[in-house]
């Protein structure tokens, strides 16, 4: 919940140094003031002024005011949401969303209990945004700490914050590039262009016009200092190769999912908090990179619709957990999650039958087991488990036949053993598939005891009711014999007998 060091430096140091987010709000008083708070016992106030330490230019009283400001808008959030809870994940949210459809066109059953469930979903729902909210507020507050600190390194004196223009920053609008209006000129002319390269030119805008590239086949914008990619990019009705990877991007369009003959799409590199779902509609994609971003989740149906997809790259992000969906990519043969925070993989990753490598490593304490159903990758030629807290390959691991390349170095590994583990990964295969048979072998030895023993008991049952049986027949009869002497003779039924 706390900003990230590495990724809002200033914004983590202020609060860090900001006495209103190491308190608890529970037991503080009614006329408590975040902005003056009192002088904490025995340490002195005013731990803000050591950030002029550590950046000599801010000394501007006003400077250092307005960083408190922005500060504690984050912390009065961040408060909040510690109150309320982790954010939940996105399938939750997507159930949610879809049960609360589902309510609003209902029109029958417990108005009462439906009420209830409304509120339940809408609760997922708006915790959700919040929290998203709150990503949103980091990264602008550590904009604006930047700007403040720049506009101290200039020597401005005045700190405005008006209409979301916080800082007498000068922000000079550039010329549009050179090359850029060479394009565009050529494009005018009528030249169908299919090849465009922009990459390291310092671009800070995606022109409009580009859009009306129709003939444009592969387009490249990385490395430049890009914020945003305008929906006239669904324009490029051919394009089959995007690459937008290095830049500020913090959003994708929507119309993205619009350029229908995408096949390569690398967006690595960037601060995307979030993949569009509607991404899922380029149905042609063979390779996605969207590493080294700030991804905490996968569009829910994104395996139904990405069949064609064989390369699907995502480490060094925040992802927890993979969607059910990803099993329906029948055509993946790379899967590259390193580096991420996954707590487990579904069990529909067995039907990846095309799977060739797979790279789960250093997702540390939070990656602890995996399913059997991994066992299910009859193609899996390369698998990196390394930097996780894996206590055990699950049982059915000997079926990894394809299996050529295994790392699970820095794990806690106690299945199999380490002196298995240390001959290499066919020693490991053979030391789990004989594992396997031997768990199987005991299996089949307890169901056939529990059969002997039905059997016996069935047998023992039914022994004892044929002579409960015959008992109380033989008794029946001998009653019947034993009463006829002791009572006066039938003579209907002497003459019978």
């Amino acid at each position: 919940m706390d900003p990230n060091p590495k990724n809002f430096p200033i914004l983590s140091y202020v609060m860090a140094k900001l006495p209103a987010v190491k308190r608890s709000f529970s037991g503080v008083p009614a006329d408590f003031d975040v902005e003056n708070p009192a002088d904490p016992e025995p340490k002195p106030q005013e731990p803000h002024f050591e950030l002029t330490e550590r950046m000599p230019h801010l000394k501007n009283p006003k400077l250092i005011s307005a960083m408190r400001r922005a500060v504690n808008d984050v912390a009065q959030t961040r408060s909040a949401l510690v109150t309320l809870g982790t954010r939940p994940d996105h399938e939750a949210v997507d159930a949610a969303r879809f049960r609360l459809s589902e309510l609003k066109a209902q029109s029958f059953g417990d108005v009462e209990q439906q009420n209830e469930d409304y509120k339940i979903y809408e609760a997922v729902i708006t915790l959700d945004e919040m929290h998203e909210a709150y990503e949103r507020m980091l990264s602008e507050a550590e904009r604006r700490l930047e700007r403040i600190y720049e506009a101290a390194v200039a020597g401005d004196e005045l700190i405005e914050e008006d209409g979301g223009n916080e800082g007498r920053v000068l922000e000079e609008e550039e010329e549009m590039d050179e090359k850029v209006v060479e394009i565009l000129k050529e494009a005018e002319s009528g030249k169908a262009l299919e090849r465009v390269d922009l990459s390291n030119r310092k671009l800070r805008d995606f022109p409009e016009a580009f859009g009306k590239l129709k003939s444009l086949v592969v387009l490249n914008l990385s490395n430049n200092l890009l914020e945003a990619i305008p929906d006239s990019v669904a324009g490029l009705e051919n394009l089959e190769e995007l690459n937008i990877s290095a830049n500020l991007l913090e959003s994708l369009p929507d119309s993205i999912g619009l350029l229908f003959k995408l096949k390569i799409l690398d967006v690595s590199g960037n601060k995307l908090t979030a993949l569009p779902d509607s991404i899922s509609h380029c149905r042609l994609l063979v390779e996605l990179n969207a590493s080294f971003n700030k991804l905490t989740y996968l569009p829910t149906n994104i395996g139904f619709e990405l069949v064609n997809l064989e390369r699907l790259i995502i480490y060094l992000n925040k992802i927890r957990s993979l969607p059910t969906s990803i099993g329906e990519m029948k055509s993946l043969r790379l899967l590259d999650v390193h580096f991420n925070e996954l707590h487990g993989l579904p069990h529909s990753i067995g039907k990846l039958t095309n799977l060739e490598t797979l790279n789960l490593s250093s997702n540390f304490s939070d990656l602890t087991e995996l399913p059997d159903t991994i066992a299910d990758l009859t193609s899996l030629k390369e698998l990196d488990l390394s930097n996780n807290q894996i206590h055990a390959l699950p049982d059915t691991f000997g079926r990894l036949v394809n299996l050529t390349t295994l790392n699970v170095d820095q794990n806690p590994l106690a299945i199999p053993p380490k002196e298995v583990v240390a001959e290499g990964v066919e020693a490991i295969k053979d030391y789990m598939a004989k594992r396997w048979a031997e768990i199987l072998e005991e299996e089949r030895k307890s169901v056939h005891e529990v059969q002997e023993q039905t059997q016996a008991s069935l047998l023992t049952r039914s022994t004892s009711w044929l002579s409960t049986f015959v008992s109380n027949v033989t008794g029946t009869v001998s009653g019947y014999l034993g009463g006829m002497g002791k009572s006066n003779a039938d003579p209907y039924l002497d003459q019978q007998l």
